[in-house]
């Protein structure tokens, strides 16, 4: 349902709504069989206020950045929105779980279908857009159907912070546990072996949302989608954003494409963001096109670095990331002839 629907569609959904929760949300069903006694609850500190919600949910719809975290961690989904961005970074099983999954939602928040949440009975709903997002969300309507927690995202970065916030969330802490040791064990070595040849470069990155009918590039520093992960290995990205905003505006800027030699003349090594199969987005291609490109240090010292799976937003996806990242790093570890 769009967001600015007519006050006529959402009275009908509503009603339809009432009708699903009545019939789904019956004391009997409710309660547990053995005692008749409502599940336990606890109260959780979400983006949209502290929310009582079952200790150990069974029946959950993620939607955003927590369906591939829910899907890696093995919380028991019933409903998920569409995740086409995080596709490539899946494995096998949790690509066919996926698959499997009802989609109740749409790559928007603005593209979520009420009915069909209410049609799978859930007992929590995990919706995890960033705040500003949030408003192209009905929450009071969903909440009439389960109990609501918003856990988004802030700047790219913190995708560590939510991931975990939507396992706990969804009870599966020990899961999403081994995963995060798994990739901080594997960081840390990474950073041990890189850090020494890294550590005193001065790294750019070009991001990949760069738009070419503004005629601007994407520049990306510390924290942000291309960046957060190489962070972790010692690289550290010069500079700073001239005008901070909300969000991802906290860590990357656009700016035009005249000014490519004054953003990034200063850089010693230049990554930029690249598609898991290794080709550029448009807005990448521009960049690499133009006869700018061609006259920055970075790029006559033969020093640029494509970095594939800059979309990771698990520790899960990180570990695809940390591989890739290896692998285009790995000439930096050589001495130059």
């Amino acid at each position: 349902m769009r967001p600015h629907a007519s006050s006529r569609l959402v009275a009908t959904c509503a009603a339809v709504l009432a009708l699903v929760v009545a019939g789904c949300g019956s004391p009997e069903q409710a309660s547990t069989p053995e005692t008749g006694a409502q599940p336990p609850t606890r109260i959780f500190a979400a983006d949209n206020g502290e929310v009582s919600i079952p200790v150990a949910p069974q029946r959950i719809v993620a939607t955003g950045y927590a369906v591939p975290a829910l899907i890696e961690t093995g919380a028991p989904l019933v409903g998920i929105s569409t995740w086409e961005r995080g596709v490539p970074l899946m494995s096998p099983e949790d690509k066919a779980a996926y698959d499997g999954l009802e989609k109740v939602a749409g790559e928007l928040a603005a593209e979520t279908d009420y009915e069909a949440i209410a049609r799978v009975d859930p007992d929590l709903i995990v919706i995890g857009v960033p705040a500003p997002i949030l408003t192209d969300v009905d929450v009071e309507l969903l909440e009439s159907v389960a109990p609501v927690v918003a856990i988004g995202p802030t700047i790219p970065s913190k995708w560590r912070e939510v991931s975990q916030r939507q396992a706990d969330a969804a009870g599966v802490l020990p899961a999403f546990d081994a995963l995060r040791g798994e990739y901080e064990a594997k960081a840390a070595g990474l950073e041990e072996e890189y850090a020494p040849a890294v550590g005193s470069l001065r790294f750019g990155h070009v991001g990949a949302y760069g738009e070419v009918a503004r005629g601007t590039f994407h520049r990306e520093f510390d924290g942000s989608w291309g960046t957060n992960v190489l962070n972790d290995l010692g690289v550290s990205y010069y500079g700073e954003v001239r005008e901070p905003g909300p969000g991802s505006r906290a860590v990357s800027e656009y700016t035009s494409l005249e000014e490519l030699q004054a953003s990034l003349g200063g850089a010693e090594v230049i990554t930029y963001s690249a598609e898991p199969d290794g080709s550029v987005r448009e807005g990448v291609q521009q960049v690499l096109d133009s006869p700018l490109w061609q006259l920055l240090p970075a790029v006559q010292a033969g020093r640029t670095i494509p970095i594939r799976y800059t979309e990771a937003a698990t520790y899960k996806a990180a570990l695809t990331a940390l591989d890739a990242a290896d692998e285009a790093l790995a000439p930096l570890l050589s001495p130059p002839a």
